[in-house]
């Protein structure tokens, strides 16, 4: 009796094992995006309250998004870096906020050349929350330590370690700033409505997609923010300028599409297109987008543009930003429906 060959039964189990396919590995983004939605989901909840903060220290609700846009990204990286979670996330959040808006309003000093640590720029809108009165030219160090004080009522040690700072550096920081509370300057002129603006709201109520896009440079952004961001005619086309004039589309949850945003927020809305107009907020005109319900229409977007000569530069289209829709509707007296703060 022959001895059994084991050859073609080893090469059988090396074939198959070659010929497997190996486990997918996730990209780079995707464990990025991942690690992101767990910070979210712990961190999120403060948001509110950190756009609050930031809205005392900026001028305008479009800074204070982005510092809470900066703030939080600052966040994620430092906390990759840290061996646990902080013991007080919400001072956290402040300290990471004030010592971005202090880094930024230093620099901005340094470029233009002014020295003086107890000075700073002329900010017709600058507010104190808390009391309703209007903060006037604080330093940097002396508008945190008030708003933190009187809109958010933590204890002298919480504000120091949220400005990385000494319980009597605050004292001081609090008896200076609030010695030195002034009244509002008055608001400047608007500025007329850049015609590229009045451009872009006609190609987008018509419908005409290539008209919109003709209206961008070939190296304009176009951003989502907080979501996505894309660069050029070509990536507007198929993404953002897409997801704007169809976006009610994506409310109504129409033709079994349910994803992209959050089932509670879409409540009420109808499948039709949403339409657009200008308007000046402070001064500034911005483009409000119209949506329709069940109960009437309600703005659901606001979109900030910058322009070169007669095109559009940069497109930003606040969607995903329930706290600016609010503040500006609210000085508007529009109407509005918030989206919450993440794309489903």
């Amino acid at each position: 009796m022959k001895a059994c060959r084991p050859y073609p039964a080893v090469a059988s189990i090396r074939l198959h094992r070659m010929t497997t396919p190996p486990e997918p590995t996730p990209s780079l983004a995707g464990a990025v995006q991942a690690s992101w939605h767990r910070f979210l989901d712990t961190y999120e909840p403060l948001r509110p309250e950190l756009y609050r903060y930031c809205r005392s220290l900026a001028r305008s609700p479009w800074d204070a998004d982005d510092l809470v846009q900066d703030a939080m990204a600052r966040a994620f990286v430092t906390l990759g870096c840290m061996d646990g979670p902080p013991d007080n996330p919400r001072a956290w959040l402040f300290r990471v906020a004030s010592n971005l808006w202090i880094d930024r309003l230093r620099r901005t000093r340094e470029d233009a050349g002014e020295v003086p640590e107890g000075a700073t720029a002329p900010e017709p809108r600058a507010s104190r929350e808390a009391a309703g009165t209007l903060i006037g030219r604080l330093s940097p160090q002396e508008r945190a330590a008030v708003v933190l004080k009187e809109a958010f009522d933590l204890t002298l040690e919480e504000i120091a370690e949220a400005l990385s700072t000494t319980v009597g550096a605050v004292k001081a920081a609090l008896h200076r700033g609030r010695g030195k509370l002034a009244e509002p300057d008055e608001a400047v002129a608007a500025p007329p409505s850049a015609p590229v603006l009045d451009a872009f709201c006609q190609a987008f109520n018509a419908g005409d997609l290539e008209r919109l896009v003709a209206l961008l440079l070939d190296t304009a952004s176009v951003e989502v923010v907080r979501v996505h961001a894309e660069y050029g005619r070509d990536a507007a086309r198929k993404g953002v300028f897409q997801g704007m004039m169809y976006g009610s589309r994506r409310l109504a949850g129409v033709d079994g599409q349910t994803t992209g945003i959050d089932p509670r927020y879409r409540l009420g809305a109808l499948p039709d297109r949403p339409r657009c107009e200008v308007r000046l907020h402070r001064g500034e005109p911005i483009i409000v987008h119209w949506y329709a319900h069940a109960d009437g229409e309600a703005v659901r977007a606001l979109t900030r543009v910058e322009t070169s000569g007669d095109r559009l530069s940069r497109v930003r289209n606040y969607f995903y930003t329930p706290d600016v829709l609010a503040e500006v509707c609210g000085e508007l007296g529009l109407p509005y429906r918030i989206n919450g703060y993440r794309y489903w």
